[in-house]
């Protein structure tokens, strides 16, 4: 059983950065899938990046393409995504989320949460001047 937990939300300024962290306290993010998602208040979940078990395939959610990064180490049971030129648009809850597959380079054209099993609590971005 997966235990997620994400940190690393704060306030940001419009333009800036800020890295989200999850972490697996099972130590068991090997061979999952891992997909970051964010929902704005009012707004429905919205996928924001996917990263392949291997880490191989990488996808983006449109309106992030170009401005976030994830990555992951699967030797710290960690998956990270790194915000840039921050919007105000990109305001919401932030949620890591994990499923089994150990093929290492699948990651779906489309991030959508219904592929993901295993989910965090979430993490609060506000990017605000």
């Amino acid at each position: 059983q997966l235990q997620l937990v994400e940190s690393g939300g704060g306030l940001v300024q419009p333009g800036g950065s800020l890295k989200l962290s999850c972490i697996d306290y099972g130590f068991t993010l090997e061979n999952y899938r891992i997909g970051w998602f964010r929902q704005a208040p009012g707004k429905e979940r919205e996928g924001v990046a996917c990263i392949s078990s291997g880490g191989y395939t990488i996808t983006y959610g449109d309106s992030v393409k170009g401005r976030f990064t994830v990555s992951r180490d699967n030797a710290k049971a960690a998956a990270y995504l790194h915000m840039i030129s921050s919007e105000p648009e990109d305001t919401g809850v932030y949620y890591c989320a994990a499923v089994w597959d150990p093929v290492p380079n699948i990651c779906p054209e489309v991030v959508e949460e219904w592929r993901y099993r295993f989910w965090g609590q979430g993490t609060q971005v506000t990017v605000s001047s």
